[in-house]
Formats: structure tokens, C-alpha cells, sequence
């Protein structure tokens, strides 16, 4: 089951003189983790069967489903059209539920780290398929985390990406508990900045400080250079008041030495920017730093009074951890 399209279903009450408040009902059953027709029990028993027939609960098919040691679960969408789709549920000891939502099938900006990026990309997904994702794992669990950061680059699909983050607080995942990524693509970000209102979080996926070590790793670095991606995130901060999130993975002998750590430092103004240190998660074409390295680049961003963090790795053994994704099969 998914999210049912709210525009079909719309018109199917209204061909049979349902009143509006219908729809609200319908979504808000589904906001609150129902399962199907049969659960809305404020809904007369004859428009719950004609709706079961008429309007589909599903944009997306589920696939395959696995579960981590850790309890992290990943699941496996196909859209309508047949393409591939992956989420992840992360389960913290301290209570928070947080989900990964895709904002594309693919990628097609092919960050050498990354898994998704080597797959072929397909489309934009739909506000709808967005959503779909969010209430798959809102029908496990209560959630109160959503991050916009599997498969895709959500700002080359902005506006389906904003409605659907505009439709969480009803699953219970406000707008300060949403983070929306990017590598840095420029148009994109911009839009963010100047016309979401809402309170949403901000990353960037940054990985290296040196410009040329950037776009050997993340190709989009030629089109949009990093000086102007971070100016883009300082203009984030100075409208939103709200600290901008660095993603850097770790990768033994590539950006993890601390020398690299101080260009890093340089870069970040500490009022501005918090950082979340990546374990590497392997997907074939480098190694993840040791603890020792990573230890050691954290305590040069210490030093230099800059956030860090260095991000608790989930769901590692079913390829569900960060750039794993990959939605083979």
C-alpha cells in the first residue's frame, strides 16, 4: 500500500456526490498509518468498497524488504512504470525513527563514491512517490525523522520534493526534522534558499575542500564550483537562521589526512556550519579511513571550534548505509 493519488480520489468522491471532507478523511487515516480501505471506519462501508476498486492505495510496489542486525530496514519500490526505488528506516537506541527517502530512480551526477551514481538513472519521482516511501515505514512504526538523502539529487527535483516535505508534519515529522541534500547544484539551491518558507534543514554533500580534489570525486564540481556552493549555503544561514549540515565521507588516502582536515576548517565558517564525518561504507572503488584518520580529522575541526560529528554507520550489512543504495533487483 502507498499513498493514494489525492487528485483521482478527489474526483471519484466527486462523480459520486461525496462531500470534500472525504479526501481529508482518506488522508488522514492513511497520515496516521492505515493500512487500507477497511481501517476507515468513518467512511461509509459501500464508499470504502468503491473506493478499494476505483482508487489505488499504491504508487509504488514493494519488491523485497530486508532487515539489518542493527534493525535498520531497507526497502526495495518499483513505480508504476517499472522502475526502481529504495528507502531505509533507521531505529536509534535513543527512540528517534528516522527515514531516507529517494527523490529519484538513479542519479546522474555519478559521484565516484556512491552507488546510486553508477546505476543508470531513470527519472524525477513524484510528490507522491515521495511521500509513498514515508508511509511505507509510518504503516511499521511511528517516524519523526525524514532525510532527503538516498537515491537522487533533490534539488533537480525540487518542487515534487518540496510538496512532499510539506506533507510530513502529518505523519508526524515536522519541518525542523527534515533535511533536504545536494552536491551543490546551484539552480537548485538557490530556489531553496529564495522560496521555501518552511523551516526545512539544509546539507551538503561535500567530501573535499580542494576544489580540483572535489571534481575528480563529484563531476557536478566543474558546472558549479565549490566557492560558489558554499556562498549559496552562507546565504541559507544569514535568511533561515539555521546551521547548515556538511556531509564528508572518509576515504583512506583520498580526503582524510589532516592536512585536508585544515583546508577544511578554512573553508567552514564554525557559526555557520556543522559537520557530519562519514565512515565509508565500501561500494567497490576506495577503502574507508581508519578510526585512527578519522580521529584525527575530527580533532583538527575541534581545534578549529567546528561542529563535528562523526555519524553512526546503519544498516552497513544490507547495503542500506550511506551511498550504498543501489536497488539491485
Amino acid at each position: 500500500m502507498g499513498r493514494v493519488d489525492l487528485a483521482l480520489l478527489e474526483a471519484e468522491l466527486s462523480v459520486r456526490g461525496e462531500p470534500p471532507f472525504r479526501a481529508r478523511q482518506v488522508w488522514a487515516w492513511l497520515a496516521r498509518g492505515a493500512h487500507g480501505y477497511e481501517e476507515m471506519t468513518d467512511l461509509p462501508a459501500p464508499l470504502r468498497d468503491e473506493l478499494e476498486s476505483a482508487v489505488p492505495l499504491s504508487t509504488l510496489t514493494v519488491v523485497r524488504q530486508d532487515e539489518a542486525r542493527d534493525g535498520t530496514i531497507k526497502t526495495l519500490f518499483h513505480t508504476r512504470d517499472g522502475h526502481p526505488v529504495e528507502a531505509v528506516l533507521m531505529c536509534y537506541r535513543d527512540g528517534r525513527r528516522s527515514i531516507c527517502v529517494s527523490s529519484q530512480s538513479g542519479c546522474p551526477l555519478t559521484c565516484t563514491f556512491c552507488a546510486t551514481g553508477a546505476m543508470q538513472f531513470r527519472r524525477n519521482l513524484t510528490a507522491w512517490e515521495i511521500v509513498d516511501q514515508a508511509l511505507h515505514f509510518r504503516r511499521i512504526e511511528k517516524v519523526d525523522h525524514c532525510v532527503f538523502m538516498g537515491m537522487g539529487e533533490p534539488m533537480l527535483n525540487l518542487d515534487h520534493v518540496v510538496d512532499a516535505a510539506r506533507r510530513l508534519p502529518d505523519l508526524g515529522i515536522t519541518h525542523r526534522r527534515t533535511t533536504i541534500s545536494t552536491v551543490g547544484w546551484l539552480p537548485g539551491l538557490r530556489r531553496f534558499v529564495d522560496e521555501v518558507e518552511e523551516p526545512i534543514r539544509l546539507a551538503l554533500s561535500l567530501h573535499a575542500a580542494n576544489p580540483a580534489l572535489r571534481s575528480t570525486m563529484m563531476p557536478v564540481n566543474d558546472r558549479y564550483p565549490l566557492a560558489e556552493v558554499v556562498a549559496e549555503c552562507v546565504r541559507y544561514f544569514r535568511v533561515r537562521r539555521r546551521k547548515v549540515f556538511v556531509e564528508y565521507v572518509m576515504l583512506a588516502g583520498v580526503n582524510d589526512r589532516v592536512e585536508q582536515a585544515h583546508e577544511l576548517a578554512a573553508l567552514l565558517d564554525p557559526q555557520i556550519f556543522k559537520v557530519n564525518l562519514i565512515p565509508y561504507n565500501p561500494t567497490g572503488m576506495y577503502d574507508g579511513s581508519s578510526r585512527k584518520a578519522i580521529d584525527a580529522f575530527k580533532h583538527v575541526l575541534d581545534r578549529a571550534r567546528i561542529q563535528a560529528t562523526v555519524r553512526l554507520t546503519r544498516g552497513r550489512d544490507i547495503a542500506a548505509a550511506c551511498g550504498q543504495l543501489a536497488a539491485s533487483g
